[in-house]
């Protein structure tokens, strides 16, 4: 094959690296289970430079699936629950998939259904942030949920980092403000201190006398 893809034709190995020399470029095998072995005319720095940039953009588009896990026993209390839902929230928030795992101790393991209705409880209270992945299902003592985010770990991250550029506009805005506020402060204060004391010589009373 020629340097733009055309059919040279089936040649000897001595003409195919004489064509290479007379155009200045590499002959590369490019297909070795060919019969016969095709090869191309080609700029091999170049390829392999090419191959490797297109590698390295396609490590930084992959998306990296997580799955945090959260532990909860099926007679959690109020606060612990929150606390739990909480830290389930901000997972599925940053496009993390969160794997809740019911723990079953004693006697509790005879009530599947309070660590089913939990897992219902939970997956109710986060449906607009994700959905139920992996549907409850027992794993020996413990009952195993996976909830998986409707949004994607690229999509999260953008919307984060727009967050965190608005809160860091924000504060400068108030910075700002503030340092105004207080420039205006300091211009006025000798002005007012002169009035002041300029009513103050008004009222002498020997001045007046």
């Amino acid at each position: 094959m020629g340097p733009n893809g055309e059919t040279v034709g089936i040649v000897p190995t001595d003409q195919a690296l004489k064509l290479a020399q007379e155009a200045d470029l590499d002959l590369v095998e490019i297909a070795p289970q060919g019969k016969p072995p095709v090869c191309k005319l080609m700029d091999y720095g170049k390829f392999k430079y090419e191959n490797a940039q297109k590698a390295r953009e396609a490590r930084r588009n992959q998306t990296n699936v997580i799955i945090k896990e959260m532990k909860l026993r099926p007679k959690i209390d109020a606060h612990d629950y929150e606390t739990k839902k909480g830290h389930v929230v901000r997972f599925l928030k940053a496009g993390d998939k969160v794997k809740i795992t019911i723990m079953f101790r004693g006697r509790e393991q005879h009530r599947p259904e309070l660590g089913f209705r939990l897992l219902q409880r939970l997956a109710e209270d986060v449906t607009e942030l994700g959905f139920v992945e992996s549907a409850p299902k027992q794993d020996g003592r413990n009952m195993i949920m996976v909830l998986g985010p409707h949004k994607k770990k690229a999509e999260a991250k953008v919307e984060q980092q727009h967050a965190k550029e608005e809160r860091m506009a924000e504060r400068a805005a108030e910075a700002a403000e503030e340092a105004a506020e207080r420039a205006t402060a300091r211009a006025a204060g000798p002005v007012a201190q002169k009035k002041e004391r300029g009513r103050s010589e008004n009222l002498d009373p020997e001045i007046e006398a």
